[in-house]
């Protein structure tokens, strides 16, 4: 994990000299509190004895377990506060202990223009000013009177009613409505296709949808003639009040005009005979549509009870997580992971920023240069992400360090490595945090003191850097639609790599032999096998499904519900959980050898010249092929080093830039320690990244490898023909 130190020799003596003065000055204080504390009856020690302590054990004593957190051996813990068992409860309760507090909090926009680039292409650029808040008592009053408004538009209670929208404060303001009136919210992600939505939108039978107007004239509008039940549409913005060209039966309302006719008295009076709380925490409370990753969108029906248990879970694994807390909510919130983050901070009283991709940081594309991004006004306190956007900080950040002069390349170098050894032992390093990486955390508004991971394995190099530059804990979690997104996550003192941390106080994980790819619970050092998840926070399985999609959930004799995951695990001495494959990306070759794609990509992906790759295999082939998305500055240094020249798209279908990055990335796979067959043998570079707009990755990022498959057909011919 170390940075390579290739430094004269009296560089290096003279800043190990200033280390041990530093270390000598400020950790004697720091032993010696330490020494207080313990005997003071400090229960957990020091970080480095919390990170080797045990935290989940088998409840039976079996290699395959189940195994639970050490807190929760006993009892899985299902609720944050007695009697708060529904969304609706929670966010009443939250209300009541925080009405004055700021909530949900959306940046000004102050303007707007158009940028032309070098390359002809026109780009949008904002400048936005501060965050203006709803507290937790307006935000209350507006979801009560959006829920009123929908009611008296006919939406009727246990009628699904949906969302596809961008993450923005009406969406949480929508759910809460929803979860006020029992009207089950049927989500779907804002970059999912036309086919997919009429999908769900039919599947559901919604006769009313909450969108933005964006989405309308670009997603929405083409469909229209095939939902025909469909019948109300509210739009989040401001938008004009006539909307012509629209088919007729489809009546379009602003958002801010249902909730005035809900907050009408007479309909305030007629609430009082509302279903409110009158249906249980087994009731449905969101359908959330997949992104399809192996085909058609899936709708995951989620109860209450399921959300409460998930985000019980998760808080528990947040350190200090309190009201002073700050999150910024830019994922989409059709997606599990943002869901639940931003349903905890509610629970806890903390304020809500909200952001987008495009205008995370100072250097996201839709800032306008010279302004600030929303992380460097919001200065969040918490964050979730995707391994895909910390692997390109990474990425980002490290070619910034190849770019600086020689004395600060080796002070970073210096700061890196010596900030991991003391990572490791448990200690802090303050004064490196401020020499050297302040700037670094600044980009992320340089108050973040947890980065909650999920959606795909992250990288131990990703992770390392994370913990390093940006100072705070990398919190790398495991979970599904299936099970809320809560299954594991690590400790926030646990500064391993690799693993993705104990199960969650509110479920159990067990294995299950999988003979076919050789995994076993008494294999060795580790039991093995196919991960199962069971508890409170498992779902009540897929709506209007297939009874055959039904399979991989299951009731054992205790009434307890459990999802068969797909993903092969091993847990540890410690009772961490380490992903290690997964059943669908397991590919047998001609030969007979069986290669795990997903291996393959997690350690390819570290390379400085891949931005994403998607390795193929067929079983009737004998060798392993891939495409790479490269990263551009790096294949352009590559292509200046050999005086190759062309433009960027014929740089990519170069066949020699194609032999040169196949050489780069097979040193990588060595070093990596990949076997000769999981290799890949050929590659095709793709000039375009894979976004979820393309249709080739999910909103997660990850990939789908059926789409991937069609788009590279002809490659994955000439690469297996030998054309």
């Amino acid at each position: 994990m170390k940075l390579k130190e290739d430094l004269h020799p009296m560089v290096l003596l003279l800043f190990h000299l200033m280390v041990w003065i530093y270390t000598i000055i400020s950790f004697l204080p720091s032993y010696l509190l330490t020494w207080v504390s313990r005997g003071d009856g400090d229960l957990y020690g020091s970080e480095e004895d919390r990170a080797k302590r045990v935290k989940a054990r088998s409840v039976l004593g079996r290699p395959e377990g189940p195994y639970r957190a050490v807190r929760a051996t006993k009892r899985l813990v299902t609720s944050m506060h007695p009697g708060v068992d529904t969304l609706d409860k929670m966010f009443e309760y939250a209300a009541t202990r925080f009405p004055h507090r700021d909530c949900l909090g959306t940046r000004e926009v102050i303007s707007e223009e158009d940028e032309q680039q070098s390359n002809g292409k026109v780009f949008k650029k904002v400048v936005l000013g501060e965050y203006h808040w709803l507290s937790y008592k307006e935000a209350l009053m507006a979801a009560s009177q959006l829920g009123s408004g929908l009611a008296s538009l006919g939406q009727q209670p246990k009628n699904s009613i949906a969302i596809f929208c961008e993450t923005r404060a009406e969406w949480t303001i929508a759910a809460q409505a929803c979860f006020m009136y029992n009207f089950p919210l049927a989500t779907f992600y804002s970059t999912l296709g036309g086919p997919a939505i009429a999908h769900g939108l039919n599947e559901t039978q919604v006769t009313h949808i909450i969108t933005s107007r964006e989405l309308l004239e670009t997603r929405l509008k083409a469909i229209l003639i095939e939902v025909p039940r469909l019948q109300h549409i509210i739009i989040v913005d401001n938008t004009p009040t006539t909307w012509p060209g629209y088919p007729r039966g489809i009546n379009i309302h602003n958002m801010a005009a249902v909730q005035k006719l809900g907050a009408r008295p007479d309909k305030a009076q007629s609430d009082t005979n509302s279903p409110l709380h009158q249906e249980g925490p087994d009731y449905t409370a969101v359908i959330m549509y997949t992104s399809g990753s192996t085909g058609i969108p899936k709708g995951v029906m989620i109860s209450h009870s399921n959300i409460i248990a998930g985000i019980t879970g998760i808080a528990e694994r947040i350190p200090n997580l309190c009201e002073e807390d700050i999150y910024i909510g830019y994922l989409p919130l059709a997606h599990v992971l943002e869901l639940s983050a931003e349903l905890m901070c509610i629970s806890h009283g903390c304020r809500i920023g909200y952001s987008s991709p495009q205008t995370l940081v100072d250097q996201s594309t839709k800032i306008k240069k010279g302004s600030k991004g929303d992380t460097s006004i919001l200065q969040p306190t918490l964050m979730a992400a995707v391994p895909e956007i910390m692997d390109r900080i990474y990425k980002n950040v490290m070619t910034k360090v190849e770019e600086m002069n020689c004395i600060q390349r080796t002070l970073f170098i210096l700061a890196y490595n010596y900030k991991l050894e003391q990572l490791a032992k448990g200690y802090n390093t303050p004064l490196c945090d401020k020499l050297v990486f302040r700037k670094i955390r600044a980009l992320l508004g340089g108050r973040t003191r947890v980065l909650l991971s999920g959606g795909a394995p992250l990288s131990a190099t990703t992770q390392r850097f994370m913990n390093v530059c940006f100072c705070c804990a990398v919190g790398q979690g495991y979970g599904l639609t299936e099970t809320c997104g809560a299954g594991t996550i690590s400790e926030s003192w646990d500064y391993s790599t690799g693993r993705v941390g104990g199960p969650l106080v509110c479920c159990e994980i067990k294995l299950k032999d999988w003979v076919e790819g050789g995994y076993g619970s008494t294999d060795k050092p580790h039991p093995r096998g196919e991960i199962l998840i069971g508890g409170p926070n498992v779902t009540m399985g897929y709506y209007k499904s297939d009874p055959k999609n039904q399979e991989d959930f299951f009731v054992d004799e205790n009434r307890q519900r459990w999802f068969c995951t797909g993903d092969i695990g091993e847990f540890h001495k410690d009772g961490c959980l380490k992903i290690i494959d997964r059943k669908k990306d397991l590919v047998k070759l001609q030969a007979g050898e069986y290669v795990s794609l997903g291996k393959v990509e997690a350690m390819l992906k570290n390379c400085p010249l891949v931005d994403n790759i998607c390795a193929y295999a067929n079983s009737d082939e004998t060798y392993v092929i891939g495409f790479v998305v490269p990263n551009q500055k790096q294949l352009l240094a590559l292509a200046e080093q050999y005086s190759i020249r062309g433009s960027w798209e014929e740089l990519c279908d170069s066949k020699a830039m194609e032999e040169l990055v196949l050489k780069v990335i097979t040193e990588a796979a060595l070093a990596a320690q990949l076997e000769r067959f999981e290799i890949p043998c050929k590659i095709r570079l793709s000039p375009d990244p894979w976004t979820p707009e393309t249709g080739l990755v999910t909103e997660a990022f990850k990939l789908k490898r059926k789409e991937l498959k069609t788009h590279y057909q002809d490659d994955i011919e000439r690469m297996y023909g030998g054309k």
